[in-house]
């Protein structure tokens, strides 16, 4: 078998050619980046004990496995985040939280601290703390497996990020400038929970209207914001009006809603009340 009839082989499988060459260069331990490389080399042999191996990876990415936990990483933000099934996949819409969140931050915001809560694999909070090394980062989780992807992650990119496990703010005594937060937001009996079985439910489910950890964090947010502190939360689809009405409904002002390049709203946010 070469490695262009791998590819065929994968596509026969249901793949597309996206995920069948990256699974390749994965189990040939070349980087994900090395496509011209497999399409320069594509007569070249794939050893019998490799081609039942690649084979393998196919069948559980045609099983509806993440590609990110068969290959080990996810890119997010420019950083090569290590992934696993105690982390959801990093998705490319809460890049629209980091942006935002990167926006209320000034290059020289020394005495500002910020907190990522439901840290996961450390996507949000990792993106923030490379690109404003000066910031104080905190991240929590309750969930003690995702807390240690995270703090590989960070190890491995020599980012220093404060973790700790919690349930969102309930056991913190700090006020923040900027409290960031991709929660659950899927109602539990959403039917696309099913294409997402792989990935850790409690990351992803949150009551019959997929609001319950969205209520909580907004409800704890107030007493843990600094003034003119900002609370940016992302989810649903159709989420956005009843998140802004949270919001409102916490005592945010200058509450507003960020659209993702598909032009749906994802993430919305509120800013605490200045003194005086």
């Amino acid at each position: 078998m070469t490695l262009a009839d791998a590819i065929a082989a994968a596509a026969a499988r249901g793949l597309d050619r996206l995920d069948a060459q990256l699974l390749l260069l994965h189990l040939l331990g070349r980087a994900y980046t090395d496509r011209a490389w497999l399409l320069a080399h594509d007569t070249e042999l794939l050893a019998a004990s490799a081609q039942a191996a690649f084979l393998e990876l196919c069948e559980r990415r045609a099983r509806q496995e993440p590609l990110a936990y068969i290959v080990g990483h996810k890119e997010f933000f420019g950083l090569d985040l290590h992934v696993d099934k105690r982390v959801l996949v990093p998705r490319p819409e809460t890049e629209i939280v980091v942006e935002w969140a990167l926006e209320l931050i000034p290059d020289d915001g020394h005495s500002l601290r910020v907190v990522d809560l439901g840290c996961g694999s450390g996507a949000i909070a990792l993106a923030i703390k490379r690109a404003r090394p000066h910031v104080p980062v905190d991240a929590v989780d309750c969930s003690e497996g995702a807390l240690e992807v995270a703090t590989a992650n960070a190890r491995r990119l020599s980012l220093e990020v404060n973790f700790a496990q919690a349930c969102w703010l309930a056991a913190s005594d700090r006020r923040y400038d900027l409290i960031v937060a991709n929660p659950p937001y899927v109602a539990e009996a959403d039917p696309h929970l099913a294409a997402l079985r792989h990935e850790p439910l409690l990351a992803l489910a949150a009551g019959r209207d997929g609001l319950r950890e969205i209520r909580a964090i907004s409800g704890q947010a107030a007493a843990h914001l600094r003034p003119g502190g900002w609370l940016l939360l992302e989810h649903g689809w159709d989420q956005a009006e009843s998140v802004r009405g949270l919001l409102a409904a916490a005592g945010l002002q200058h509450v507003a809603t960020r659209r993702d390049l598909a032009g749906i709203e994802r993430c919305s946010g509120g800013k605490s009340p200045e003194l005086g």
